[in-house]
């Protein structure tokens, strides 16, 4: 009986951690690494929310159409500890990123670069971390 009772509560346990680790997401999951993307737009929203930030970004087409694109970043913590803070960047706000388009809305975007326009050549944000590249993209080794 107290075998029975051991197993089980090896099952139950065994469950119980591994559906955490389910539910995060991959990359490829959400986003394309074909549909590469690179923009300028106003900020409109920055979301310190675990377990990725968000930054809303309206982005105006040559033809007016505004489209407001939804960019997944990293952790708060992982993006405090590369230089952020509650007032790195602000609604309104004008910016150039670079990311990939979400395979689903593209304009669910994965983020991979930020700087503020008016300074495109100091990132503020690059994936990975200050040291990380971006191959492929401008102002990138």
């Amino acid at each position: 009986m107290n075998a029975k009772r051991g197993l089980v509560a090896a099952g139950v346990s065994l469950v119980c951690l591994t559906v955490p680790a389910l539910a995060h997401h991959g990359f490829d999951t959400e986003y394309d690494a074909k549909k590469r993307v690179s923009l300028t737009g106003a900020v409109t929203k920055v979301e310190w929310t675990n377990p990725h930030m968000h930054i809303y970004i309206d982005v105006t087409d040559p033809s007016g159409k505004v489209t407001n694109w939804n960019m997944e970043m990293a952790s708060p913590n992982t993006v405090q500890r590369q230089g952020w803070g509650r007032t790195t960047l602000l609604p309104g706000d004008k910016v150039v990123f670079e990311g990939y388009g979400g395979k689903v809305v593209e304009s669910r975007g994965a983020l991979s670069r930020i700087a503020k326009a008016d300074t495109p050549d100091k990132p503020l944000f690059i994936q990975g971390g200050p040291e990380a590249t971006r191959e492929g993209f401008p102002g990138q080794p």
